[in-house]
């Protein structure tokens, strides 16, 4: 499979605690989404980049669990999955996973198994142990 590239824009203007910014997918799922201060460290409108991650994290591991479902023969009536990113002093700490799914046939410890395999290997589980890259450019 060759590789599949996605993206997302972040324009933020002003300073960090009364400015305010936009996010952007290329999908155009968000389409110039507000986020700011208010709304990663209070109860403002908008969103914020740990909900985003909390969304990505849940939805990647309840399809790749569905995958490891599939392989094992298994189709599940429905997979719920929620997760939970704490950030704390400034530093994302943890990514908690919760799920909750009706697979007829499947035994409690077969289940466990390819949980496990999911939560260890979906892409943005694998994301969050990565090394990150940066390139900048002053305009």
């Amino acid at each position: 499979m060759s590789a599949i590239k996605r993206f997302a824009t972040a324009r933020w203007l002003g300073r960090g605690t009364d400015g305010a910014g936009q996010l952007t997918t290329s999908s155009t799922v968000l389409q110039e989404a507000r986020y700011s201060y208010h709304t990663r460290f209070a109860d403002g409108v908008g969103t914020n980049p740990e909900e985003l991650i909390a969304a990505a994290h849940a939805g990647c591991f309840a399809m790749k669990l569905a995958f490891n479902l599939q392989t094992a023969g298994f189709t599940p009536t429905f997979i719920d999955a929620r997760c939970e990113v704490v950030l704390h002093e400034g530093c994302i700490t943890e990514s908690n996973l919760t799920v909750d799914a009706a697979v007829p046939g499947l035994s409690p410890e077969r289940f466990q198994a390819l949980v496990d395999d999911a939560q260890q290997n979906c892409p943005v589980s694998k994301v969050l142990r990565a090394n990150i890259r940066c390139t900048a450019q002053l305009t």
